[in-house]
């Protein structure tokens, strides 16, 4: 998939995603398991994070998920304005949203107190990001053909996400850094075994 496409969305995306964040809810159950410690406390370049070491492995781990989980929130922002989407699905949609919002605030703090640069490198894909014709797809699906294509499309998503996370856990050193990815793998992996169940019923 040509993820050329997506950096104009994906960097709208970031803002209103980062936007997003200065309001979002930590301790919901959503993508990203927001148990971590010190999510909406203070500034994110002061964290622990910043100081610590960390490898090249680190700082592409904060540069790929951060427009990776934009495009989540994106998504989920979608579906939330339609109309007949059943519950289940507002609220795991709410979650995402709401989960991975403070985490781009955190990860684009760390990059700034790393001396990094933001932006994803070139020649680098993220395992999951949809097209522009996906997103294109899910703006204009309705009712059950849009909720179904949520799901489908959340869930290569999440995959994605898992994919890049356990890159980092095992090649990562910032144990702030190495932390957020366990966590990511671990309620991704959730999230998405809750919306094949989902799309199953629809």
């Amino acid at each position: 998939m040509n993820t050329k496409k997506l950096l104009p969305v994906a960097a709208t995306a970031i803002a209103a995603a980062i936007a997003l964040a200065g309001c979002g809810t930590a301790g919901g159950s959503g993508s990203s398991g927001t148990s971590m410690p010190g999510m909406d406390h203070g500034s994110s370049s002061s964290s622990p994070a910043a100081a610590a070491d960390q490898n090249t492995a680190d700082v592409m781990f904060a540069q790929m998920m951060i427009p990776h989980h934009a495009q989540a929130v994106e998504m989920s922002e979608t579906i939330l304005k339609k109309q007949d989407i059943p519950a289940e699905i507002t609220a795991l949609a709410t979650r995402i949203k709401e989960a991975q919002g403070p985490e781009i605030e955190k990860m684009t703090g760390w990059l700034a107190g790393w001396g990094e640069s933001t932006q994803t490198p070139a020649g680098h894909s993220m395992d999951g990001m949809m097209g522009a014709d996906d997103m294109a797809k899910l703006d204009a699906a309705q009712g059950v053909e849009a909720a179904k294509l949520f799901l489908t499309q959340m869930i290569a998503h999440h995959q994605g996400a898992v994919t890049m996370a356990r890159t980092e856990t095992t090649d990562g050193k910032n144990p702030e850094a190495v932390q957020l990815s366990k966590d990511i793998v671990s309620a991704q992996e959730a999230e998405i075994q809750e919306m094949q169940k989902l799309l199953a019923t629809l």
